[in-house]
């Protein structure tokens, strides 16, 4: 299609209609649901950083060593063990507890356990 322009025209030219496109505005239940979503977000990423961190300085740590020898007496079988810095124990089948030193190994005392 072709159109003429006449002398009124070019001295008045109309410019062409755009449409600007503007993102309407949001309702304000959204704009708190877009906030809390942007919180999860962040709080998540922390989160995993942290037990990034928590792990990595966990495998890091140099943890007791279990020992390679511990002499229990005669007749005595080990039903649980648990240790410290300073002392190793260990729960017997017999309902005592045996305390033994870290640094010698040896037999510091014996704890009865009075059973129900």
């Amino acid at each position: 299609m072709v159109t003429e322009n006449t002398v009124e025209d070019m001295d008045n030219p109309q410019e062409p209609e755009t449409e600007e496109t503007t993102a309407p505005e949001l309702p304000a239940d959204l704009k708190f649901l877009r906030l809390l979503i942007t919180g999860l977000t962040g709080t998540m990423i922390v989160g995993l950083v942290v037990l990034i961190a928590v792990i990595v300085i966990r495998f890091n740590d140099k943890s007791l060593d279990f020992p390679a020898v511990l002499t229990l007496p005669e007749g005595v079988t080990a039903e649980a063990y648990t240790q410290t810095r300073r002392w190793q124990a260990v729960v017997t089948t017999d309902d005592r507890i045996l305390i033994y030193s870290r640094d010698t190994g040896e037999l510091t005392q014996v704890i009865e356990l009075q059973s129900e």
